[in-house]
């Protein structure tokens, strides 16, 4: 229909540029313009009862109109637009070749509409004119010549990389412009910047066929699950689980968690409306040390067209270490009492205390050494910053020195260190610790006064936020978590902690009798560390007045303690991706800290790599010139399966620490997901590199423009405008709307 109105095809007016093929000059267009506008003004000039005000202008505009257009038609405007010459250049067929490419649509696979397409027609058609190479595309780009040869059997899409081997071939072959036939599910999560400038570089136009549907009627597909990368063992896991669904809304379906083949968690959830995001929680125990690879799935639903994209891997590394807790208490009272006995069994947290029984006297417990503590609290980073937290309990201030203080900010904000503030009547604003130089450190703002410390009974009740935590996860399900915290026996006492600071997270508040909330239990982060506000001593009656099997006391206590002393070693090892996914690519980065967590440079750094089928190997990591104490590296994975790195650093003969970096490589998993045809990306790769997407029904029209186009060997052509059927309908309409409107107002 454009074309038999504008007698050409879209790519010509896109890609070329207007032009007038009479000589004369421009000016003169423009000054005949504005003469034939002041002639037909003339008449109007002259009153007349027929046509009057505005209406004279609307008829003067279209008269001017018409005789613009006539006197624009004599310049003989025109459209110069280059075209490739005729069997002179390559156009490249590139045909997705992944196993996305054997997803069934209701007329066969996608692999066989590509082999349709190509035979129906759309070869032929470009062979007439140029000379057609055909690639199939997976990871790498390869020639083939028959539609025979395409197997659907790639186990990845990396439409970027494919691109990149055309450019590089258009170095030294005149690519006039590219083919893509696929259903845009790239596995590499898109085309890189630096891909898509060497295609314009080259000026190569890349239209792309998509294939496939755009979206499945009835299938759920896992997006992400968020868990931690390591844990402690016999701790407490909270897993993220991010899905999608169409078909299904307000059915219910069943979400599983599996180590190896044992079911560690089972859920039912209530699926939300099509095509929304939904999370939903998985609570599981993290097992015994060691490398863990978890299984999250949504069992198959009924009639789901995609049963591959259900569920998706992570790699756990639990450790076995202790974590070394100091606990600095000002007074003996119960809660020091109750909050060690918590400990005894916790295999993971060892806690060492600093109780002041008198005013120049302290009483130590559970210190390794005998000189351990021997002078009180640290005075030194490297003695304070062998701990993994700190506790303090109802103790003022003013018991710690300047330079302690600043030891403790720096035992955060640099070491990442956990720092807790227990409830006392020497503690929180008691203690002054609102006016000291920590005060930033709180999560709270504390109230400047005295009378804070209430000697009386009260409730808690978990926030919103506090029943998804796990700190205060006594039961699995959120609302049977905040009953369970209600029917909990009363606190002893509590504090006033004052208004929480933005940025803060409140997960539980103390409920006096006819005061209103306060609250209780508030979290945030700090520097590279973490701090919390437990505004009471009185937590150890939910030990006393409870059965003595129950447990809350212990769990709510050992689960505070592991968040708390979550806290970084001298050696740090990441990598962004530890699930590969049809990737064998692992860049690693290390960072290294001495005793007191500067970073450390003058280190030799390497990672000792074992592998499934005895696959081992040493690299050696490389310092970061722009990043003190991070060193760089990168290892190919050749093998499917998992893989564990241990990093460790060296200053001479001495070890300066160690970490474990786990990783894994699965093959053929990718193309399971996101399955449905990427209308975008190939909307937008087409956009960006000068190119159009089309559906497949309309290749003829693919096989007429794609000869527009400035890359191979072009020639220029010049398309006169003139005789357009639009410009003759155009000078019609405006004829025929002032004869009628001159007919309506009574002037005909």
């Amino acid at each position: 229909m454009f074309e038999f109105f504008f007698k050409y095809p879209v790519a010509v007016f896109t890609k070329g540029q207007f032009v007038f093929l009479n000589r004369w000059p421009f000016w003169v267009l423009v000054c005949l313009v504005v003469v034939a506008a002041v002639v037909l003004a003339a008449p109007f000039r002259r009153p007349t009862g027929k046509i009057s005000g505005v209406r004279k202008g609307v008829i003067w505009l279209l008269e001017s109109a018409l005789a613009a257009s006539i006197l624009l038609l004599l310049w003989q405007p025109a459209v110069s637009v280059a075209t490739l010459k005729t069997q002179q250049n390559v156009i490249a067929v590139v045909v997705d070749d992944s196993r996305s490419m054997a997803v069934r649509e209701p007329d066969g696979t996608r692999r066989d509409h590509a082999a349709r397409l190509l035979e129906s027609g759309l070869r032929a058609a470009l062979a007439q004119k140029f000379q057609v190479r055909l690639y199939r595309l997976g990871s790498t780009l390869e020639r083939f010549d028959k539609t025979e040869q395409l197997t659907a059997s790639a186990p990845s899409t990396r439409i970027g990389e494919g691109l990149r081997q055309v450019a590089a071939e258009a170095a030294s072959l005149p690519i006039g412009a590219v083919i893509l036939l696929s259903d845009g599910a790239d596995n590499a999560g898109g085309i890189d910047l630096a891909t898509l400038a060497e295609v314009r570089q080259r000026r190569i136009p890349v239209h792309a066929i998509g294939l496939g549907r755009e979206r499945f009627e009835r299938d759920l597909e896992i997006s992400d699950v968020e868990i931690p990368p390591r844990a402690w063992a016999d701790s407490r896991i909270n897993a993220q689980v991010s899905f999608r669904q169409r078909g299904y809304s307000r059915s219910k379906a069943r979400l599983v968690v599996k180590d190896g083949s044992k079911v560690i968690a089972s859920r039912e959830v209530v699926l939300r409306e099509d095509g929304v995001r939904q999370t939903e929680t998985a609570v599981f125990d993290a097992g015994v040390a060691g490398a863990h690879n978890l299984r999250f799935a949504i069992d198959p639903l009924a009639g789901e067209e995609n049963l591959g994209n259900n569920g998706v891997s992570r790699l756990l590394n639990v450790e076995s270490q202790k974590r070394r807790i100091l606990y600095v208490e000002g007074e003996p009272r119960w809660e020091f009492k109750f909050i060690r006995r918590a400990l005894d069994e916790e295999r993971t947290l060892k806690l060492v205390s600093m109780l002041r029984t008198t005013e120049n006297k302290i009483y130590r417990q559970g210190i390794d050494d005998p000189h351990e503590l021997v002078e009180g609290f640290p005075a030194k980073a490297e003695e304070l910053f062998a701990y993994q937290a700190v506790i303090v309990g109802s103790l003022e201030a003013g018991y710690f020195t300047a330079a302690q203080l600043d030891l403790l900010r720096e035992f955060v904000d640099r070491r990442g260190g956990g720092l807790l503030f227990l409830g006392g009547r020497a503690g929180l604003g008691e203690g002054g610790w609102g006016r000291s130089a920590v005060a930033d450190l709180l999560p709270v703002v504390l109230p400047e006064r005295k009378g804070t410390f209430h000697r009386e009974r009260a409730g808690v009740e978990v926030t919103p936020a506090g029943r998804e935590n796990l700190i205060c996860r006594l039961e699995d399900n959120p609302e049977r978590n905040a009953e369970r915290w209600k029917k909990l026996p009363s606190l002893m006492d509590y504090q006033e902690t004052g208004a929480p600071k933005p940025g803060a997270v409140v997960l539980a508040e103390a409920v006096p009798s006819g005061t209103g909330r306060v609250p209780l239990l508030v979290t945030q982060s700090y520097g590279r560390g973490r701090t919390a506000v437990f505004a009471t001593g009185g937590s150890w009656r939910w030990q006393m007045l409870q059965d003595l099997a129950d447990r809350t006391h212990e769990t709510f206590w050992q689960q505070l303690l592991r968040w708390l002393a979550d806290s970084p070693g001298q050696v740090v090892a990441a990598t962004p991706r530890p699930m590969l996914s049809d990737e064998r690519r692992v860049p690693i980065r290390v960072e290294v800290r001495d005793k007191t967590y500067l970073p450390s440079g003058g280190v030799r750094v390497e990672a000792r790599i074992s592998g499934p089928d005895g696959i081992t190997d040493v690299i050696e990591m490389t310092p970061d010139p722009s990043s003190t104490g991070t060193f760089t590296g990168e290892w190919n994975a050749e093998k499917a399966g998992g893989y564990m790195a241990e990093v460790v650093a060296q200053r001479g003969e001495e070890e300066v620490g160690r970490d474990i970096l786990l990783f894994h490589r699965e093959d053929g998993v990718a193309e399971n997901f996101r399955a449905e045809q990427n209308r975008e990306l190939l909307e937008t790769l087409s956009e960006q590199t000068g190119g159009r997407y089309y559906r497949p029904q309309d290749w003829a029209k693919l096989a007429s423009e794609i000869s527009y186009s400035e890359a191979g060997v072009t020639v220029r052509e010049t398309k006169d405008l003139w005789d357009m059927p639009a410009v003759f309908l155009a000078l019609i309409a405006i004829r025929s709307m002032e004869w009628l409107l001159r007919r309506r107002w009574g002037a005909v």
